[in-house]
């Protein structure tokens, strides 16, 4: 049985649920199980509606009158909110790099560019993509602002999400990822801000192509199941 303080064990099977949504185990439509995720972690089922109001504001999840909790559609729309969210947060996260003595930072960031070369190289695109964006997340929390980091906090597991949609992409595609993050880092580090800004920018457009080519070939295959079904 989990340990914790109230707060803190409503976090922890917040994250647990979140990690089952992202990974496809629970789809979206599907209404979330209250009583068997207490039964199966050993809580309360208060603790588990505690968990699922905090769930509510990373949009992995909707909750109902009198239907409960459900998974989130992923829809084409919400891609491109979310990667609109993104690409403005990051515009935001870029400018605080830049503008912050880096003189303490420049060591973690060449550690971080190798980490993921050797991720690209060995076809590790889960590790890649957390390793990525695990970083910045812990990055907006130095900037001392409150809002902003609880935002892009809100806003990473809806991010998780989409980019598990695209862990078995090309090599090819894994490579062109990795270049435009390797040329935003360099802007940062010669601190041109212009620079570093359009590559991002380029990022955010080029993750969000391969994540509604993911989604349009998973929506397509559920479609043929659907229709090999009614037959």
């Amino acid at each position: 049985m989990l340990q914790q303080p109230a707060q803190c064990l409503a976090e922890q099977i917040a994250d647990q649920i979140a990690q089952q949504i992202i990974s496809g185990e629970l789809l979206e439509g599907e209404r979330i199980p209250e009583l068997r995720i207490a039964k199966d972690m050993q809580v309360s089922r208060g603790s588990v509606r505690e968990a699922l109001l905090l769930l509510q504001r990373t949009h992995l999840i909707e909750i109902y009158p009198r239907r409960g909790a459900i998974v989130t559609e992923m829809s084409t729309e919400q891609v491109n909110q979310l990667f609109e969210s993104c690409d403005m947060l990051l515009s935001q996260l870029i400018q605080c790099f830049i503008y912050h003595d880096l003189s303490s930072e420049k060591q973690k960031i060449q550690q971080l560019e190798q980490q993921l070369t050797l991720h690209v190289k060995q076809m590790q695109s889960e590790q890649f993509y957390d390793l990525w964006f695990y970083f910045l997340l812990n990055h907006a929390g130095q900037f001392h602002n409150l809002y902003f980091t609880q935002f892009f906090h809100d806003l990473f597991p809806a991010l998780r999400r989409c980019y598990f949609l695209i862990l078995n992409t090309s090599r090819r595609d894994l490579e062109e990822t990795f270049n435009r993050i390797k040329w935003m880092i360099d802007a940062i580090l010669t601190q041109n801000l212009q620079q570093a800004t359009l590559f991002m920018h380029d990022f955010c457009r080029h993750l969000r192509g391969l994540v509604l080519d993911s989604l349009t070939r998973m929506k397509q295959i559920e479609l043929a199941w659907a229709r090999r079904s009614r037959h």
